[in-house]
C-alpha cells in the first residue's frame, strides 16, 4: 500500500475516495475460506517445517508463469523471490545493491516510501518530473548527472497515474544500459486497465539485466494478505537468496501455498476478470459525477488504468484546505503535494474510486463538492 496516513488514525469504515484499496465488499471470501480449508487438511509436515528461503517454489512457479502471460516478465522460477510488500522488497534492494552517498532517481511526485527506503540506506535522493510519458531519463541527466538507481511505476504511475509509453521505456533502457544504472520497477496497478492496449513491463523488453521487477497480491486481493514477488536479474539470484536466508522474513509457508492454490485453480485470473469490469463501471459513475458537480473545482483528468486518479484543483484551492475541508464532510482525499518533494506548480487531490460503491461514490462527489465550495 501508499503508505496511507491519517490524522487521528485510520477510520474504522471505507470513505468514499480511499486510494490504494480493493473492493473489500465484492471479494470472494467463502471461496478463499474453501481454498484455505483444502489446503489445511492436507497439509504436509514438509510446507509445516518451512522451505526455501525465496520462498513457497510452487507459488513462485506459478508468480513466474502469471508474469510471463500477463506482463511480459521474462524470468526463471529461481529468479522469483516472495516477500511480504513492495516495501519489503524495496528494503532488500536498497540494503543489498546501495552504499551510502549513491544517487537514485525517484519520480516527482512519486511514492514516498521508496524514498524513505533509498534515504535510510545512505542514498541521495533526486527527484525527477514526471511528465505525460513518464519520468524522463534525459531530463533526470541534465539535472542531475549519473545514478545508481532509478525507482519507476511505469504500468500506472504513483499519483498521477501516467502510464509510460514505449517509446520512454526503451529510451530508459537503453539509457540505464549506457550508464550501468539499476531500475528498480514498481509494477503498481498494472492488472487493471480500462482503455488502450496494455504495454510490456520494462523487465521483459530488458536486454541488459538492469531491471528489478516487484509487485504485490495485497492491493489485488486484500491488505492483509502480505504477499508479493521480488523479481531480480539472474546475476544478482545467489546474492538476494543469501541475505533472505539468512533474515528468512518471508510471509508464512501455509499462506503462500493458499494463494498458489486460488492461481492455480484459475480462481485468481478469474477475479482479476471480475474485478476490471466492475471498476469500470465504478469509474464510469465517478467521471460522470465529477464532471458535473465539481466543474470549476476539480479538473478530472481521462483515466486509462489503476484504481485512483488525481483531480487538478481549480479556483485557487490549496490542496491542504481541500483536504481539510473534506475530512469534515466525510471524504477521504490526500493533496497531490503530500507526495512530491519540491514544491509542485499546481495542486491536486488523489481519488480512489475502486473501494467504494455506485451510491457511496454518487455521495462522495456531492460532500466534495461541498467541502470545496467552502473553500473558495
Amino acid at each position: 500500500q501508499r503508505l496511507k496516513v491519517f490524522p487521528g488514525g485510520e477510520p474504522r469504515t471505507t470513505r468514499a475516495f480511499r486510494a490504494n484499496q480493493a473492493a473489500l465488499d465484492a471479494f470472494p471470501t467463502s471461496l478463499w475460506a474453501q481454498v484455505a480449508a483444502r489446503r489445511l487438511r492436507r497439509v504436509s509436515t514438509r510446507l509445516l517445517a518451512g522451505g526455501e528461503a525465496l520462498g513457497y517454489r510452487p507459488l513462485r512457479e506459478a508468480v513466474a508463469e502469471y508474469l510471463n502471460t500477463s506482463r511480459g516478465v521474462k524470468c526463471s522460477t529461481e529468479q522469483v523471490m516472495i516477500v511480504s510488500g513492495v516495501q519489503e522488497a524495496l528494503e532488500r534492494a536498497a540494503h543489498l545493491l546501495l552504499d551510502p552517498g549513491d544517487p537514485v532517481w525517484v519520480e516527482e511526485p512519486g511514492y514516498p516510501g521508496a524514498a524513505i527506503v533509498f534515504r535510510a540506506a545512505g542514498a541521495k535522493i533526486f527527484p525527477v518530473p514526471v511528465d505525460s510519458e513518464g519520468l524522463d531519463p534525459e531530463l533526470g541527466e541534465r539535472k542531475w548527472g549519473r545514478a545508481k538507481l532509478i525507482y519507476v511505476t511505469p504500468a500506472h504511475q504513483f499519483p498521477l497515474g501516467v502510464t509510460m509509453s514505449l517509446r520512454r521505456r526503451l529510451a530508459l533502457l537503453e539509457w540505464a544500459r549506457r550508464s550501468h544504472t539499476l531500475i528498480f520497477e514498481d509494477d503498481y496497478d498494472s492488472e487493471y486497465r480500462y482503455s488502450g492496449r496494455p504495454i510490456p513491463a520494462l523487465q521483459g523488453l530488458d536486454r541488459a539485466g538492469s531491471v528489478i521487477f516487484a509487485g504485490s497480491f495485497n492491493e489485488v486481493l486484500f491488505p492483509a494478505l502480505r504477499l508479493a514477488y521480488l523479481i531480480v536479474p539472474s546475476g544478482m539470484v545467489d546474492r538476494f537468496a543469501a541475505a533472505q536466508s539468512v533474515s528468512m522474513r518471508h510471509a508464512p509457508l501455509i499462506d503462500q501455498a493458499v494463494l498458489c492454490d486460488f492461481i492455480t485453480e484459475g480462481h485468481f485470473a478469474r477475479h482479476i476478470r471480475r474485478m476490471r469490469e466492475l471498476y469500470a463501471e465504478r469509474l464510469s459513475v465517478f467521471l460522470d459525477c465529477a464532471r458535473r458537480r465539481l466543474d470549476g473545482m476539480l479538473e478530472v483528468p481521462d483515466v486509462e488504468a489503476g484504481l485512483q486518479t488525481v483531480g487538478w484543483l481549480q479556483s485557487g484551492i490549496s490542496g491542504d484546505r481541500a483536504a481539510e475541508a473534506a475530512a469534515k464532510n466525510d471524504v477521504e482525499v490526500v493533496p497531490l503535494s503530500s507526495y512530491a518533494l519540491r514544491a509542485l506548480r499546481r495542486d491536486g487531490l488523489i481519488l480512489g474510486f475502486a473501494a467504494v460503491d455506485a451510491r457511496e461514490l454518487r455521495r462522495g462527489v456531492e460532500q466534495l463538492a461541498r467541502a470545496l465550495e467552502g473553500c473558495r
